[in-house]
């Protein structure tokens, strides 16, 4: 025993101290820039680079939620389009996933999560979250599951990952809901007491991904459900996770 307290205060504090201030690596691809004034007339060539159909022209847009960040459109844009390491990309609303040169991050940032009291009061102490991984790659997943690693440390915060959606308060949807996972993700939704959140994780999660078009996807679960927040990304970096669902709760 005595080893083990010996041993945990040679650790020290591992956690990152201020997660909404982090650093990330200046590789990461997040918020991207826009500048249409450096097109070269390649829009349609940029448009096809796209695997995932997230890029559109009048004017040159990019959805967050369909978007992988591949990097593909960057490449032969001649600097139209950029990805920044700027992460702080969730969002309440699917209008808000468009992004064009004339949204800046610093215009995202101010309007991308409006927090409501009402969910400051309820959950803002603690959130209980099932995350249900309906067909994903398990990247997603991944990343969710280091949110509660010693470096991000994301129950701290008092948000915590649940084995029951019946302990939960919300729930948490990554991969692109397949046809056979289609009624267990609505019966895990159905199983989760009011008032609950939805928090869909991921390019699959917000829009079908790579697999939109597959015939093997049943999504009907989202014409009835609403979703109150969307995290982008293939998959988002913990960092993008914790900093959103804490903009959400204010």
């Amino acid at each position: 025993m005595f080893d083990l307290i010996k041993a945990r205060k040679n650790h020290g504090y591992q956690a990152i101290k201020n997660i909404a201030d982090a650093k990330i690596l200046s590789e990461h691809r997040g918020f991207p820039v826009i500048d249409e004034s450096k097109l070269n007339g390649n829009v349609e060539s940029i448009i096809n680079s796209c695997p995932t159909k997230a890029i559109s022209d009048k004017p040159l847009a990019i959805n967050l939620g369909k978007c992988i960040f591949c990097g593909e459109c960057e490449k032969i844009s001649y600097g139209a389009i950029k990805f920044s390491n700027n992460y702080k990309i969730g969002c309440d609303s699917e209008k808000k996933l468009a992004v064009d040169s004339s949204v800046t991050y610093e215009k995202f940032l101010d309007s991308a999560i409006e927090a409501k009291k009402e969910i400051h009061k309820i959950f803002g102490r603690s959130l209980k979250l099932r995350q249900v991984s309906a067909a994903g790659c398990n990247g997603c997943e991944m990343e969710l599951n280091a949110c509660g690693n010693v470096n991000f440390d994301m129950g701290r915060f008092g948000i915590d990952f649940v084995a029951s959606p019946k302990h939960a308060d919300g729930i948490v949807i990554t991969g692109p809901v397949s046809k056979n996972m289609s009624k267990a993700l609505s019966d895990a939704y159905e199983s989760i007491s009011e008032p609950k959140i939805v928090i869909a994780t991921g390019a699959c999660a917000i829009s079908g991904g790579l697999f939109a078009d597959s015939k093997e996807i049943n999504r009907t679960f989202f014409n009835n459900v609403k979703v109150d927040l969307f995290i982008p990304g293939c998959p988002p970096h913990p960092l993008v996770i914790i900093n959103a669902i804490l903009k959400f709760l204010e």
